[in-house]
C-alpha cells in the first residue's frame, strides 16, 4: 500500500481530540453519578451476528485451531452475560466492527456507549438517552424532544402504514419516493421499509431537537421483546437528531427459545440470500435460560454524536484514523 505525503496525518484535529476525550470522561461521571458499573468484554468473540443486515468481520491467524473467530459488531451477547450472572446495571464505552461501512457517517471501526438498566421500560431508558444527549450537547439550542411511533413517523413523513398497508402499496409509494424498479424487484417489505426509513424518513427526523422513533414492526424486533399490548409491534426505539440515527434500544427479550427461533429464521434468510450463515450463539441463549433481568439496553453511537457536537460534515473528522488510513 502507497501512501501520499500527508496520509499518515490524523483526520481528527488537536481540538476535536481533546473534545473526543472530554465527552469520554463526562459519560464517565454521568453514570458514576447513577450507580452502573463500567465494564469490559472481549472484542474478538468465538459467534458472529446472525442478523442479516449485519456483517461480522472474520479473523484467523497461522497456528490457531482452525476455527474463525470475529471482531464483535456490539458488546450486547456479552453484556447479557454478565447480567444474567448477577452483575447489576452496567455500561460499556468500546469500539466494534462491522464489516463493509464505510462513507460520512459509517466507518467499519466506530465507538458506541452501551448500558443496561434492570428493571426498566423502554420509555425510562429513552429519557435517560435524553438527559445524556443534552448534558453532552448543552452548549447547542435543542428544541422539546418528541417521542414519535414508528407508524406516526412514517405516515407524517411519506402518508403511508408501515404495519397495515400491502407490500405493493408499499413498493408504490417507494417509487413515488423515488427508488428506481430494479431496485425494487429485489426487497422484500421489511428491506422496503429499511430503505424508506433510512433515506426518506429518518434524514427528516430531528431538525430542531431530539426525536424517539419507537414501537418497530415486530419483524425488525432483533432481541427486542414484542408489546403484549400490540404484538404487531416490538418494544424498540431509535433517536434521530438532525437527520442523524444517533442509538438503538430495546426491552430486552429473556425467553430462550423465542431468542433461538429468531436467530434460526435469521440464518434461514441468510442462506436465501447467499450470505454466509453463522452458527448461533450458544453461550448467549444458556444465559438467557439462566435468567436475564428484566432491563432494557441501547446503544448509542460516540463518533456521530460527537460529529453533531462539533458541527463535523464526516465522522473521519473526529476520529484520528479511518479504517482507510489505520
Amino acid at each position: 500500500m502507497s501512501a501520499s505525503t500527508d496520509d499518515w496525518r490524523p483526520g481528527a484535529s488537536a481540538e476535536r481530540l481533546r473534545r473526543r476525550a472530554g465527552m469520554l470522561a463526562e459519560i464517565r461521571a454521568f453514570f458514576a453519578t447513577r450507580g452502573l458499573l463500567e465494564v469490559d468484554t472481549p472484542q474478538l468473540v468465538n459467534s458472529a451476528v446472525t442478523d442479516v443486515n449485519i456483517h461480522s468481520a472474520e479473523v484467523r491467524w497461522p497456528g490457531g485451531d482452525g476455527r474463525p473467530r470475529y471482531l464483535h459488531t456490539s458488546p450486547e451477547y456479552a453484556m447479557k452475560r454478565l447480567l444474567a450472572a448477577g452483575s447489576g446495571d452496567i455500561y460499556q464505552m468500546c469500539h466494534v466492527f462491522r464489516g463493509e461501512e464505510q462513507g460520512q457517517l459509517h466507518n467499519s471501526e466506530f465507538m458506541i456507549v452501551e448500558w443496561y438498566r434492570r428493571g426498566w421500560a423502554f420509555a425510562a431508558l429513552m429519557e435517560e438517552v435524553d438527559a445524556l444527549l443534552r448534558q453532552l450537547l448543552r452548549g447547542a439550542s435543542l428544541a422539546a424532544t418528541r417521542y414519535l411511533s414508528y407508524e406516526q413517523a412514517f405516515i407524517e413523513a411519506l402518508d403511508c402504514n408501515p404495519l397495515t398497508d400491502s407490500d405493493d402499496a408499499l413498493a408504490a409509494r417507494a417509487r413515488r419516493a423515488g427508488f428506481e424498479e430494479a431496485l425494487l424487484q429485489h426487497c422484500d417489505r421489511d428491506e422496503l421499509l429499511d430503505l424508506l426509513m433510512g433515506l426518506r424518513v429518518g434524514p427528516q427526523l430531528g431538525t430542531d431537537g431530539p426525536v424517539f422513533v419507537h414501537r418497530y414492526p415486530a419483524s425488525q424486533a432483533a432481541l427486542a421483546r414484542l408489546d403484549p399490548a400490540d404484538p404487531r409491534v416490538a418494544l424498540r426505539f431509535e433517536l434521530y437528531l438532525r437527520g442523524v440515527e444517533l442509538a438503538n434500544g430495546f426491552e430486552e427479550l429473556g425467553d430462550g427459545q423465542e431468542q433461538r427461533q429468531r436467530f434460526a429464521a435469521d440464518q434461514r434468510l441468510r442462506a436465501a440470500r447467499n450470505l454466509p450463515v453463522p452458527a448461533i450463539d450458544e453461550y448467549l441463549l444458556a444465559a438467557l435460560a439462566a435468567g436475564l433481568p428484566p432491563c432494557a439496553g441501547v446503544a448509542l453511537g460516540f463518533d456521530r454524536l460527537l460529529m453533531l457536537a462539533c458541527r463535523a460534515e464526516r465522522i473521519d473528522e473526529v476520529i484520528a484514523f479511518t479504517s482507510e488510513r489505520a
